[in-house]
């Protein structure tokens, strides 16, 4: 079993997904006409006018929280550190080149989230790709198997992860068990994830805004700190991305090292094109009340995850007199460059980063697995079995670290991304006409709308009366 999950994995994140990924951002940057940098004001108006909400969803900018949330994880502290030491500075270069043409990828597939949501047993909206691939491409079957993928990736196991890393950084920093700490951790997810989705959203929208923006103003401490030194580094992520400054391993390996490295960081990070954060989307309340207006939204939060608090942590790093090295990397290469910056409260910071990072992750990837947990048709009882059980791999993650469990993990993201991106790609000229309805209006000086008896070319698989 080991082995067939170990060849699952190479060809999932060794080609499919690298290049797959890449191929489908740069497709959509260019099907969309660069939208993501001609239109970058409209995320930002979609999420400024975005109070809004009704009984049946939440609002669009407890959508972005919520997305956030899952997508800001120990990644953004622990692997850029990663990216750093195998690949140069250059890796942040290329993170940051992925991100933007992930961007259009994460504007494509929410976009079909909303087009595409239902009313669920309760009357609160639910949609993802599960739900595009069932009603727009007419295979339930796939849709299915897209769900249980991410159930088991995000609803279980990297919830395990998560826990773990809190429990690691808790216990290294202030000498509590791990498992007590689990069991903490697990009561504070229960309490919100028991309220359902509603209850999520509301805690995301308080808690992961502050989150960022303290670890993005003690990015730009360092900065202000460190002035005269920021065009040098910059330039220097520059010059090594393209091989221009030395390496270890010559010029061509730094630069293979280097796109590799921050590729890879990019799309674990932001997660445009995974299927995930559409889950989210699907459930928000539009403002305006148009499919894309969520898509812009979900676009942002591509851009403030990798651009913004990735690059956080690069510069934190890059800017400290600390060498990564195969002993000095991930979590403690952070932890070493803030404790360089600020002294021993440096190593407590990034200890309650990543308990805040890791625990908003938790709630976020639940959030998701109940949506496809509805879409196969579980009521009450289903959703109750899976709260418990996110609960109890959180407890269990927190104790122990099992490679081959992770690694498992690993291949149904493998494969819940694989099959997304086939998804958006066969319904790409969808994406096109939403945009184009959206921009058209816009134009015009209207409030963007969409009526779906001015589109009846689209109305095959639509929940008719949400966009009536």
């Amino acid at each position: 079993m080991t082995a067939i999950i170990d060849f699952l994995n190479t060809i999932f994140w060794g080609y499919v997904l690298i290049y797959g990924l890449l191929a489908v951002g740069i497709y959509f940057t260019l099907r969309l006409g660069l939208i993501q940098f001609r239109y970058f004001g409209e995320m930002l108006r979609c999420v400024r006018g975005s109070g809004v909400t009704d009984r049946n969803g939440i609002s669009p900018f407890q959508a972005l929280a919520v997305s956030l949330a899952s997508r800001v994880g120990t990644g953004n502290i622990a692997g850029v550190a990663v990216a750093l030491t195998l690949g140069g500075p250059g890796a942040i270069f290329w993170m940051w080149m992925v991100a933007l043409v992930g961007m259009a990828t994460a504007y494509a597939e929410s976009t079909l989230a909303q087009l595409y949501k239902v009313h669920g047993r309760d009357g609160m909206y639910r949609g993802g790709p599960a739900y595009y691939i069932s009603h727009g491409l007419g295979l339930p079957w796939l849709g299915a198997l897209f769900a249980v993928a991410l159930i088991i990736a995000f609803g279980l196991v990297f919830n395990a992860v998560q826990a773990n890393s809190i429990a690691q950084a808790v216990e290294g920093s202030f000498g509590v068990s791990a498992g007590l700490v689990g069991v903490g951790v697990a009561l504070l997810s229960g309490v919100i994830i028991f309220g359902g989705i509603p209850q999520i959203a509301r805690i995301s929208q308080l808690v992961v805004p502050i989150m960022a923006g303290l670890y993005l103003l003690a990015a730009v401490i360092i900065v202000v700190m460190n002035v005269t030194e920021v065009p040098g580094i910059l330039l220097g992520i520059i010059r090594s991305a393209f091989g221009l400054q030395e390496a270890v391993g010559g010029v061509t390996g730094g630069v293979m090292a280097a796109a590799l490295n921050g590729i890879k960081r990019g799309l674990f990070s932001n997660e445009a094109g995974m299927g995930s954060a559409p889950n989210i989307a699907a459930v928000a309340v539009p403002n305006p009340h148009h499919p894309s207006s969520q898509g812009f939204v979900q676009a942002l939060g591509v851009f403030i995850d990798t651009i913004l608090v990735c690059t956080a942590t690069a510069v934190m790093i890059l800017l400290a007199d600390v060498m990564p090295s195969d002993q000095l990397t991930g979590v403690n290469l952070t932890q070493a460059a803030l404790t360089d910056h600020f002294g021993g409260f440096g190593h407590i910071f990034v200890a309650v980063a990543i308990f805040f990072f890791a625990f908003t992750s938790i709630i976020g990837n639940y959030s998701y697995a109940e949506n496809s947990l509805v879409y196969l048709g579980a009521g009450p009882t289903g959703i109750l079995v899976l709260r418990v059980a996110a609960l109890a791999m959180v407890i269990w993650g927190s104790l122990q670290a099992v490679t081959t469990v992770f690694n498992f993990a690993d291949a149904s993201m493998g494969l819940m991304a694989t099959i997304n991106l086939i998804a958006i790609v066969l319904l790409s000229g969808t994406v096109a006409k939403l945009t184009r309805d959206y921009l058209r209006q816009r134009k015009a000086g209207e409030e963007p709308r969409f009526h779906i008896a001015d589109h009846p070319e689209l109305s095959k698989g639509v929940a008719l009366g949400i966009w009536k």
